[in-house]
């Protein structure tokens, strides 16, 4: 690989959804290490998030469904992140629009006879009125939700999230389980993630959390990212045992993570 290439891959990531790396003090920040900020590229005024610190050691920058991430060592000046951005004006902005289009078209509006994907297959949602508690119910081939007249489509796509991330919990609780008595393990603590760009995370303190989402993929692809998650109660890091261990529990991993590349930035967003 020549050293362009490579300062250039080091330079630029897009997030590709792959399961979540195991890292020191995951989701603890210090107070004021993320700032928002706002600069003009082209005519366009563009926001994003500044991460200074942290033992950074070079400029960077991320584009992602959240925006654009820019981390930068603690004492690189304003005006030297600024010039760093405005080089690369013209990736920005193409990322940046390419994210918003893509997002457009994974909002899905809640209405009677919409369908979403669950479990790799469909399934229909039906609304009806009522003057009592509102309330959903899960039907063989539709998902049932009794709301008032009064309510508009946020309120049903709150109410129709809560029921998906219920049964991804009852789901990936079973799944978890199953695969930790293979690896003669107790089930870790298991909580539910709404991240947009990471399927799954883990501490050896608080467990694991898996991204509800995977409600919306077939069983083969959760079962994966249960299995990378769990591998990491034993191995912390991606070495060589890790994916060792990984194998021995999902032999097909490598297809499975492939799949996910794809999958993540086609799920609906509610």
């Amino acid at each position: 690989m020549s050293t362009e290439l490579f300062q250039q891959l080091a330079l630029f990531h897009v997030a590709d959804g792959r399961p979540g790396r195991v890292l020191p003090n995951a989701g603890k920040k210090p107070p004021g290490s993320d700032r928002q900020r706002h600069l003009q590229l082209g005519s366009q005024i563009v926001s994003y998030t500044l991460r200074q610190g942290q033992g950074r050691r070079r400029l960077f920058m991320t584009i992602d469904e959240r925006g654009l991430m820019v981390g930068a060592p603690a004492r690189t000046s304003l005006a030297e992140i600024e010039r760093f951005i405005k080089r690369h004006d013209a990736w920005v902005l193409e990322k940046l629009a390419d994210y918003t289009a893509r997002n457009a078209r994974r909002h899905l509006l809640i209405r009677d006879g919409c369908r979403l994907p669950l479990l790799g297959g469909e399934i229909t949602v039906r609304i009806a009125c009522t003057a009592g508690r509102m309330r959903a119910h899960w039907q063989a081939d539709h998902v049932l939700l009794e709301v008032r007249p009064d309510t508009g489509s946020d309120e049903h796509a709150a109410m129709l999230q809560r029921v998906l991330q219920r049964r991804a919990l009852t789901l990936f609780a079973e799944r978890c389980s199953y695969y930790a008595a293979q690896m003669a393990r107790t089930p870790p603590t298991l909580g539910l993630s709404n991240a947009r760009t990471r399927w799954g995370s883990c501490s050896l303190k608080s467990g694991i959390r898996i991204n509800w989402r995977l409600i919306h993929l077939p069983i083969e692809l959760i079962d994966y990212v249960i299995v990378h998650e769990l591998a990491h109660l034993v191995e912390m890091n991606h070495g060589a045992r890790f994916w060792a261990l990984v194998g021995s529990l999902y032999p097909d991993w490598r297809k499975a993570r492939d799949e996910l590349k794809k999958c993540g930035g086609t799920l609906p967003i509610l």
